[in-house]
């Protein structure tokens, strides 16, 4: 996929970015101010507290299916339903959300989804959700909860207790992408990069061809078995 030029100051803003995130282990400033405002310093709400509005089911454009409500302030899914994506497509951005899973549940954040193959993931790399102790995947940091699934790690003890809100800031701009998982720089990685392309060529998803290719697209969230909530989520859009 050609990629796009970034103007300087949608450089400038990510360089201010990336200086303030500094080190794996550095703090994020004022994590507890996520969803107090979310219009102030450029944030803008990706949902509304009430209803769905914004979002749709991947590769369903005409609005939600079944499995996904909005619960006490929160979007919830049941586990069993099929993705949900939002409305708009985004390139350069800042994300911060915040989520909560059942028992056993797992999920994740996908971000530059396009819906030209059957599966989300199929495309668009994950985030992932999990409760680390009462699942698989949470054995492992490679697939723990924060990790880039499958391709880079996340500490397995940095997620908190079920039934407790986790916070989440993705931060991208051209092919460079932070994941910070609870005030936790946990991946740091360039998709451009030959690492990153050997890591895909060593991963299943190498069979898919346009996997981690697109600069720009959906952000979706995952239903994939066990319920999870989302609260507070909002986006700076650098684009």
């Amino acid at each position: 996929m050609i990629r796009r030029a970034f103007a300087p100051l949608a450089a400038a803003t990510f360089a201010v970015l990336i200086g303030a995130c500094g080190g794996n282990t550095q703090r994020t400033r004022d994590t507890g101010a996520i969803g107090r405002d979310s219009t102030r310093g450029g944030w803008m709400p990706l949902f509304d507290g009430r209803t769905l509005a914004g979002w749709h089911t991947y590769k369903q454009a005409n609005g939600v299916t079944s499995g996904w409500t909005v619960d006490a302030g929160a979007v919830r899914t049941d586990g069993s339903a099929h993705d949900l994506v939002s409305d708009q497509q985004y390139s350069s951005f800042e994300l911060e959300l915040e989520w909560k899973v059942a028992p056993g549940a797992n999920s994740g954040i996908f971000y530059w989804a396009n819906e030209g193959t059957a599966e989300i993931y199929e495309n668009a790399p994950e985030m992932q959700l999990l409760d680390n102790t009462g699942h698989p995947d949470g054995k492992s940091p490679l697939t723990a909860a924060g990790s880039l699934y499958a391709l880079y790690p996340s500490p397995i003890e940095l997620v908190k207790p079920v039934g407790e809100w986790n916070q989440v800031r993705i931060v991208a701009h051209g092919g460079k992408v932070q994941q910070w998982l609870n005030g936790v720089k946990v991946v740091d990685v360039n998709f451009d990069s030959r690492a990153f392309k050997a890591n895909v060529a060593a991963s299943k998803f190498k069979q898919w061809l346009t996997f981690g290719k697109s600069r720009r697209g959906h952000l979706g969230l995952q239903s994939h078995g066990g319920r999870v909530w989302f609260r507070a989520i909002r986006i700076k859009d650098f684009s």
